[in-house]
C-alpha cells in the first residue's frame, strides 16, 4: 500500500522517472516510485497518479502496461511521453509512429492555457525526447498544445482531472515545467514534504539496515562517498566504520593528498589508502571496450576491498560494504524494470550486485540527486567548498580516457549545415527517447577569429534529429580549417593517465582563476586516441550546466578562457587537437563513456 496522500509515479522505464519524484518532493509533496503493473486497489490511498515516459512503443508486443482501473479511481493522472501513450491507447485514442523523432528544445503554442499550461503564455519552449504520438485524442480530451513537429502535443480532460504532455516537464530545459508540475501538484492536493527530514529519516535507516554489523566504506574522495562516510561515521560511530581510499592510478593530480587532508580538517581519521594503481592499470591494459572497462575497474575495486579488509582481520559476518551510490549511477545501469540500460556502474559489478542481494552492502545516498546529496553533506556540517566540488565518475579518469584498437567511422551524413565537419573515428555514449546509443561524434570548423560557438549551439540537437548516427556535435577550437583525424590504437597506460592529469589540472587551474568553478556543474575533460596528426592525441572539453545529472546543457565558458586553455593545452606535449563538445543530455551523456 502507497503512503496515503502521496504523488505515486508508475515507471514505465524512463531515465527520469527519479527526476519527476525529485521535482515533486522539491514542490513540497511526499512522492514515490512503483512498478506500472501495480494493481489499482494498492492505489486507492494515493493522492493523484503520475505516468512515467519509457523506451518501448505502447503498440508493442510486451510493452509495459498498468491496470487499466487506475484510470476509474478518481485520482487526478498526468502522463508523460509514454505515459500519454498509454493512456491515450487505453482510453481508446490512436498512437503511431511519429514522423519525427525529436529530442532536445521544441518550440509548442498554447491552444488552450488553463490548469497546467496557465503559466505558459502564447508559448514556450519543451524538452522532447520521443518517437511515437498520439494521432487521434480519447473521447472527452481537448487539444491544449501544439508543435510544428507533433500536432498533439498536450491534452486534458478537465473533468476528469486527466492531462497528458508529449513532452518532459521534468527536466530543467523545459520553460515552465517546474510551474506545470506544480499546478498538477495543487491539483493532487498531496500529503506535504520536506527536504530537512533528510538527514533523519536516512540515519533511520541506516540503523535499521545495518543493526549490530559494522560497515567498510569504499571512499572516492567524489562529492557522494564523501558524504556517505560522513554521515555513517555520524550514525554509528567512528568504531564501527572503516574507510578505504584506493589509488587507482587514474585519479585526478595530487588527489589522495589532497581527500586526507579534507578528512583530517573533519577530525576524521579512520580511512586507511590503498595504492593499487599498478593492479588497475596492468588489469586495463590491452583493453578497450568501454563496458569492460567498467567491469574490470568494479572486480578490482571489489578484489582490493577484499584483500584489504582480510589483512585488517574484519570479520566476515559481522562487516557490511558500504558505497556512496546515487539514483542516477542505477537508473542508467537499468535499474528500474523497464529502463534501457545506460552503461554499468563500476558499483554495480556483478559481484557488487550479488552482495547487494544477499544484503551486504549499504548504499544510504541510494535514493537521492546529487542536489539533494549537496544539501545532506552540508546539513551534516560539510564545508561549502567540499559539498560543492564537481561530481567525479567513480571509475576516474577510466571513463574519460577513450580507448579503440581500430577506427570506427562512417561517411558524414548529409545535413542542413553550412560548417565544414568531420567524423570522429571512435564513438560514444548517448541516450535517446530513454535509450542507449553507442554512435558517432561529428566536429564542426569554423574560421571565425574565436570561432561563432553561440550561433553553433543550436546545431547541437538539430544535427541529432537529423541524423540517427550523430549523437555528439563538437566544434573544433585548435583547427580553423577541416581535417581527417588520423587514428591511433590506445588503451589506458600510466602515460595517458599522466597525460590526461595534466590536461585535467590545466583546465581546473584556469576556471579557478577565472572565477567560473562554481558556474559549472561539471567539467569532464576527455582524451581520444586520434589527433590531426599522426600519434597525435585530442582533448574533448565537457563544460556542464545541470542541478541533476539526468538533463544538461553546454555551460558557458568565455571564448578569451576556451582559448587560453586551448594554449595551454597544445603546449602539452602529446596533445594535437582541442575539440568543444556543444551536446546536450539527451542525445549524449555527460560523460563518453
Amino acid at each position: 500500500m502507497v503512503h496515503p496522500g502521496s504523488i505515486v509515479i508508475l515507471d514505465f522505464g524512463s531515465q527520469y522517472t527519479h527526476l519527476i519524484g525529485n521535482r515533486i518532493r522539491r514542490l513540497g509533496a511526499y512522492s514515490e516510485i512503483l512498478p506500472p503493473e501495480t494493481p489499482a486497489e494498492d492505489l486507492k490511498d494515493a493522492a493523484a497518479i503520475i505516468l512515467s515516459g519509457g523506451p518501448q512503443s505502447v503498440y508493442d508486443a510486451g510493452s509495459p502496461q498498468a491496470d487499466k482501473k487506475i484510470l476509474e479511481l478518481g485520482k487526478p493522472v498526468l502522463g508523460l511521453c509514454y505515459g500519454l501513450h498509454w493512456m491515450t491507447q487505453t482510453l481508446g485514442g490512436e498512437v503511431k509512429p511519429g514522423h519525427v523523432k525529436e529530442y532536445g528544445r521544441t518550440k509548442i503554442t498554447i491552444v488552450d492555457g488553463d490548469t497546467l499550461l496557465q503559466d505558459c503564455g502564447d508559448s514556450c519552449t519543451v524538452w522532447m525526447s520521443h518517437g511515437d504520438e498520439a494521432v487521434k485524442l480519447p473521447e472527452g480530451f481537448k487539444l491544449i498544445a501544439t508543435s510544428d513537429t507533433c500536432k498533439n502535443t498536450a491534452f486534458a480532460d478537465e473533468t476528469r482531472k486527466f492531462f497528458a504532455l508529449q513532452f518532459h516537464p521534468e527536466v530543467m530545459h523545459s520553460e515552465h515545467g517546474i510551474d506545470m508540475l506544480k499546478r498538477f501538484v495543487d491539483v493532487s492536493k498531496a500529503a506535504p514534504w520536506s527536504v530537512e527530514s533528510f538527514a533523519k529519516k536516512i540515519g533511520d535507516d541506516i540503523t535499521k539496515e545495518v543493526g549490530e554489523k559494522n560497515v567498510f566504506m569504499l571512499v572516492s574522495g567524489g562529492v557522494d562517498s564523501t558524504v556517505a562516510f560522513t554521515l555513517l561515521n555520524q550514525v554509528l560511530g567512528a568504531d564501527r566504520v572503516v574507510g578505504l581510499l584506493v589509488d587507482t592510478g587514474l585519479m585526478r593530480k595530487d588527489e589522495v593528498t589532497l581527500i586526507k587532508q579534507a578528512f583530517d580538517v573533519l577530525g576524521i581519521k579512520n580511512l586507511h589508502v590503498e595504492d593499487a594503481s599498478e593492479e588497475f592499470l596492468s588489469n586495463l591494459k590491452g583493453v578497450t571496450e568501454p563496458e569492460k572497462k567498467r567491469q574490470i575497474i568494479g572486480d578490482t575495486f571489489l578484489a582490493v576491498q577484499k584483500r584489504v579488509s582480510e589483512s585488517m582481520q574484519l570479520e566476515n559476518g559481522k562487516w557490511m560494504l558500504g558505497q556512496g551510490t546515487i539514483y542516477p549511477d542505477t537508473i542508467e545501469t537499468g535499474g528500474t524494470k523497464h529502463a534501457d540500460k545506460i552503461k554499468t556502474h563500476h558499483n554495480r559489478v556483478d559481484a557488487i550486485q550479488k552482495m547487494i542481494d544477499q544484503g551486504l552492502v549499504i548504499e544510504p545516498l541510494k535514493e537521492l540527486y546529487k542536489d539533494e546529496v549537496r544539501i545532506l553533506g552540508e546539513e551534516l556540517g560539510l564545508p561549502h567548498d567540499l559539498v560543492w566540488r564537481h561530481p567525479f565518475p567513480g571509475p576516474g579518469l577510466g571513463v574519460r580516457i577513450l580507448c579503440a584498437d581500430k577506427p570506427d567511422t562512417i561517411e558524414t551524413p548529409k545535413l542542413d549545415i553550412s560548417h565544414p565537419s568531420a567524423i570522429l573515428p571512435i564513438r560514444s555514449v548517448g541516450v535517446q527517447g530513454d535509450n542507449r546509443t553507442y554512435r558517432h561524434a561529428l566536429v564542426l570548423f569554423s574560421k571565425e577569429k574565436e570561432g561563432d560557438i553561440d550561433a553553433m549551439i543550436p546545431l547541437a540537437t538539430s544535427i541529432p534529429n537529423q541524423s540517427r548516427d550523430i549523437n555528439r556535435v563538437l566544434v573544433c577550437l585548435s583547427h580553423a580549417d577541416p581535417f581527417e583525424f588520423s587514428f591511433t590504437p590506445l588503451s589506458i597506460t600510466r602515460e595517458r593517465a599522466d597525460l590526461l592529469r595534466d590536461a585535467d589540472n590545466l583546465v581546473d587551474r584556469i576556471m579557478r582563476s577565472e572565477n567560473l568553478y562554481q558556474s559549472i556543474w561539471q567539467f569532464p575533460v576527455v582524451l581520444l586516441p586520434a589527433g590531426s596528426t599522426p600519434g597525435g592525441q585530442t582533448i574533448v572539453l565537457r563544460p556542464v550546466e545541470s542541478t541533476d545529472a539526468m538533463t544538461a546543457g553546454m555551460g558557458t565558458i568565455p571564448a578569451s578562457v576556451l582559448a587560453a586553455m586551448t594554449k595551454g593545452l597544445l603546449a602539452i606535449p602529446g596533445i594535437d587537437t582541442v575539440l568543444l563538445d556543444m551536446t546536450t543530455k539527451p542525445p549524449g551523456t555527460i560523460e563518453w563513456e
